[in-house]
């Protein structure tokens, strides 16, 4: 079988269930595991690189707006690759190549291979696109186990959290605009023993104003912006703080969001472990600094 994967979250999802040997092609963004750099990229991005968030923010809704895409599918390489499965998505425009443009690319290539989407909202429907995905590539139990294990350490999770106070949470997926979360990433905070302070479980992510979030009341604030690694959220964390748009006295974390956050695969799980351990360091210990920063 040769797969080609059009979302991160999927790459991961294949070579989990051990499928990554048949991965022939993938994103420009598919960096886990480090093999997966090896295949064929087929896409890029139709951003210039060194924006800043508000601008990128700018890019993207002038792009939408105008019904222009934000990635680009190389069609030539995705002909020379001759795929039996595609791996995508539909729940996002702004995550991956477009649906419609991924099909009708196969089409105008006369490709028949089988697409399939993967478009969890929550964290049980991040669970069963795994196992999805398992049925399709010949992996069923291979992805039945590995959501067993998932399944386990989310209740570890529970147990150790349990009956201890809830700390009002606010996850931040932007910091230029401010944007709340939304889909799976408020149900993490619930199940790492906090209350979402903003953001609605299972819808889309909302943009918010610096007012929304001081009357949100959070005891703690977690900037997570959709896209960038631990660093990257910490700068934007540091730059949010220096302007004034975080409220005062709240601590605030940066979290590895592309990695362990906002990313529908396994590692969502790595996720719900560094928010318990921020949450609550006297349970569950420290998180890997590799993972989750206080800023002083």
């Amino acid at each position: 079988m040769r797969i080609v994967s059009l979302l991160p979250s999927a790459t991961e999802i294949a070579f989990a269930i051990g499928a990554g040997e048949d991965v022939v092609g993938v994103t420009f963004e598919c960096d886990e595991p480090p093999e997966a750099r090896s295949r064929t990229i087929l896409t890029s991005s139709a951003l210039p690189e060194g924006l800043s968030p508000a601008e990128i923010d700018a890019a993207v809704a002038t792009r939408m707006a105008a019904g222009e895409d934000l990635y680009r599918l190389h069609e030539g390489a995705l002909a020379d690759l001759d795929p039996d499965v595609v791996l995508t998505q539909d729940l996002c425009a702004v995550c991956a190549v477009n649906l419609d443009d991924t099909r009708a690319a196969l089409d105008h290539l006369g490709c028949r291979a089988e697409v399939v989407t993967l478009d969890p909202h929550d964290i049980d429907g991040i669970f069963e696109t795994i196992v999805r995905t398992g049925d399709v590539l010949g992996r069923s139990a291979a992805a039945a186990t590995l959501v067993k294990g998932l399944e386990e350490r989310l209740a570890a999770v529970s147990t150790a959290v349990a009956g201890a106070d809830q700390p009002r949470v606010a996850v931040l997926e932007w910091v230029d605009p401010l944007f709340a979360p939304g889909h799976w990433v408020p149900e993490m905070v619930t199940r790492a023993g906090g209350i979402a302070a903003i953001g609605t479980a299972g819808a889309p992510s909302v943009r918010i104003s610096a007012e929304d979030l001081a009357a949100a009341d959070a005891d703690v604030i977690v900037v997570a912006p959709c896209g960038f690694g631990l660093d990257g959220a910490a700068e934007q964390a540091a730059a949010a703080a220096a302007a004034g748009v975080l409220p005062d006295g709240v601590p605030v974390w940066a979290i590895d969001a592309d990695g362990i956050v906002v990313r529908p695969g396994p590692r969502v799980v790595d996720g719900v472990e560094a928010m318990a351990q921020l949450l609550h360091p006297e349970l569950m210990g420290t998180p890997d600094p590799a993972s989750a920063r206080r800023l002083d």
